[in-house]
């Protein structure tokens, strides 16, 4: 036997494994893309709902580790409580078994018509989405070639003295076995690999079955290295989600250990004659489903678990972005819609801004005027971070036609930070007629009120259609501004009507037409969010 030829033989399978899987799993997302983000906007405290959106996302992505990033994140965001991302994690597990699954069926001898039809769609489409079609495909035949090419390579293995007795160890040590499959997954930092190779392995006729499930089981807690890695930096909560992970899975591997061959009889049992492939893939899904069955009426406690191992609270919220985590760019369906929530946040404390603003004129409120200032500072902030998001965003594999859809957000965070400004002028006026003791008119007063009750609602309806992308919102914005266009130059005329009879000095004045122009700018801004939402 040669080593070296074996030795790069695997080098080339396993890359073209790795790299089939991460084909398929990129078309699956990106063709999936609004369903998969539907599907984690859709969890809810119900365990059992959890651990279906985690199960089918899994599925779709067909990478538990990227799932279970994705719940850091969303911990980590306030999006999701330790609560549901137990079920979420738990259903993540069952979903990966579904790599296992395929991988035992014996497709090498038709892989090549998969690379060849995939490649034919992949060159030749020109719709993006069919595209997308085509790296499924082709990864889906790209997968099975590495997976015959580490088969054909490992063979001889069989035969081999040395190795024979590293399996007899393996199978009378069976805590060796999940080492084994730990440190695999570790360095892999994927289950489905490591799961794929072993079943790979097992099919040349290398390992017997009793030897292949404790490294299987060691290969379920090795994924929670990828997640554990992702919780650094993370607030505490996040931290928890992470460590629920291993704590699921570690807690699994100790109760199916211990029962280790009860569970290699029902493996065996509910398998039939099914080859050595088939029962390695069939007791994946069988000790993640039992495990789930059994753990998930124990979330409660494993909460509990983790909150005494990491104690306390975050105390305060970062000043910054709270939707939007760099984890989510690796499925960029659930990170464009984290980034409208994101602008949709930065959108309504422009809108607090611009009616603490207001309020401060009204009732001489200094400390409504610092509130002001420091939540234009995390306004700058949030455009900073939402722009560079959005940029690593496009500079991801994104699904068809959310490239339009990224573009229009630039616009709209431009016009969100201008409004922000235009309210931080409103309260610097506000300030301004504090420290000179300037007195208005009722009849002023009232027509400021009269035109920012139009500007705020042109504001409101404008969100309103960016969030429900709804176009019959984004219509009534620009009936909306026509009014305070024309509103606005009726308040000019009248104002100088009021100078010239005495009823407002000029100073007061200078700040009155101040307030109107800023208010019909922002008008101006609230249109252009509603015109992308419109034209799109």
């Amino acid at each position: 036997m040669d080593i070296s030829s074996t030795i790069i033989s695997l080098i080339g399978g396993l890359g073209l494994f790795l790299y089939g899987m991460k084909l398929m799993g990129d078309g699956l997302e990106n063709a999936a893309g609004e369903k998969l983000k539907g599907f984690l906007e859709k969890i809810t405290s119900n365990p059992v709902k959890g651990i279906l959106v985690g199960t089918i996302v899994t599925s779709i992505i067909q990478s538990s580790s990227a799932t279970t990033v994705m719940v850091v994140g969303f911990v980590n965001a306030g999006l999701m409580s330790l609560y549901q991302a137990a079920g979420v994690i738990m259903g993540a597990n069952i979903g990966t078994t579904i790599t296992a699954q395929l991988v035992a069926f014996n497709l090498s001898a038709i892989a090549p018509i998969f690379v060849g039809l995939g490649a034919a769609i992949t060159l030749f489409s020109k719709s993006k989405k069919n595209r997308e079609i085509g790296h499924i495909v082709l990864g889906f035949g790209i997968l099975f070639m590495g997976l015959e090419i580490m088969g054909t390579a490992l063979s001889p293995l069989s035969e081999a003295p040395e190795f024979k007795n590293m399996i007899v160890t393996l199978s009378h040590n069976p805590l060796l076995g999940i080492l084994v499959g730990l440190v695999a997954t570790g360095i892999i930092q994927s289950s489905s690999a490591t799961t794929s190779i072993l079943i790979t392995i097992a099919g040349s006729g290398i390992i017997p079955l009793e030897a292949a499930i404790p490294v299987l089981f060691g290969t379920n807690i090795g994924t929670c290295v990828t997640a554990l890695l992702a919780s650094i930096g993370t607030n505490k909560t996040a931290k928890k989600a992470a460590l629920i992970h291993l704590t699921f899975n570690v807690v699994g591997t100790v109760i199916f250990f211990i029962l280790l061959k009860p569970f290699i009889i029902l493996v065996q049992l509910l398998s039939g004659n099914a080859d050595i492939k088939r029962q390695i893939a069939n007791a994946h899904t069988i000790f993640n489903v039992i495990n789930t069955l059994i753990l998930a009426w124990f979330i409660p406690l494993l909460i509990k678990f983790v909150n005494k191992l990491i104690p306390g609270e975050d105390e305060t919220e970062k000043m910054g972005t709270k939707f939007i985590d760099e984890r989510f760019l690796e499925t960029p369906a659930v990170a464009i819609g984290q980034t409208v929530k994101e602008i949709i946040r930065m959108a309504n404390k422009a809108k607090e801004n611009l009616e603490l603003s207001m309020d401060a004129f009204r009732t001489n409120d200094s400390k409504l005027i610092e509130k002001v200032f420091e939540n234009e500072n995390l306004i700058n902030i949030l455009e900073r971070e939402i722009v560079s998001f959005l940029t690593k965003i496009s500079n991801k594999e994104i699904p068809a036609g959310q490239s339009e859809v990224i573009t229009s957000m630039y616009h709209i965070v431009n016009d969100i930070e201008r409004i922000g400004d235009h309210a931080e002028n409103l309260a610097e006026l506000a300030q301004e007629k504090i420290l000179k003791k300037l007195e208005f008119s009722d009849d002023a007063l009232n027509d400021l009120d009269h035109m920012f009750n139009y500007t705020i609602s042109a504001l409101d309806k404008s969100i309103s259609s960016f969030e429900n992308n709804d176009s019959y919102a984004a219509q009534d914005v620009l009936k909306i501004e026509e009014r305070i266009d024309s509103l606005e130059k009726e308040l000019r005329k009248t104002h100088i009507k009021r100078l010239n009879n005495g009823s407002c000095n000029a100073y007061s004045g200078t700040i009155f037409l101040d307030i109107i122009s800023n208010l019909e700018r922002v008008g101006d801004h609230a249109t252009n969010i509603a015109e992308v939402i419109f034209n799109h």
